[in-house]
């Protein structure tokens, strides 16, 4: 007797795309943390905790977080399996090159994960899918310092 069900993939495994932006092949975290709702909760949340930090909202050029609400989406999406919009849109993400023009010292790192933390917390993940999101989010956070003055 076989069993014809596809087996799931495995919570934190490798996901492959057939192609440099191409479909994922296989169940992808974006698919396993239920797609585009959960990422626009999550960057929701986080974007709450920007709008009032004195030392992270400056750095945002639009009064309305919106578009960037919409650009992290997007980013967060694509990363994780799901659709390529982002690159689509704007290309290649090359993030050091995109946070160049901003001060993102040590205390503006702390402050991101901070805010991210909470977002995190909040969005109610099973332990190893919220282990391997902070994992990506807190290394990101760290290769983005580009001074250590204040």
């Amino acid at each position: 007797m076989t069993n014809d069900t596809p087996t799931p993939a495995t919570p934190g495994a490798v996901h492959l795309r057939d192609g440099e932006n191409g479909t994922a092949i296989g169940a992808t975290f974006y698919e396993q943390v239920g797609g585009r709702p959960f990422f626009e909760k999550l960057v929701n949340e986080f974007y709450r905790g920007v709008a009032t930090d004195p030392v992270l909202k400056p750095m945002y050029p639009e009064d309305d977080l919106g578009p960037a609400a919409e650009r992290l989406t997007m980013f967060l999406e694509q990363f994780w399996g799901g659709p390529t919009t982002y690159s689509d849109q704007r290309g290649h993400p090359r993030l050091r090159q995109r946070h160049q023009p901003f001060t993102v010292n040590p205390d503006a790192r702390d402050r991101w994960l901070n805010h991210m933390r909470v977002a995190v917390d909040k969005a109610g993940l099973p332990p190893l899918q919220r282990d391997q999101l902070w994992d990506y989010l807190e290394r990101a956070a760290y290769a983005m310092i580009n001074t250590f003055d204040h």
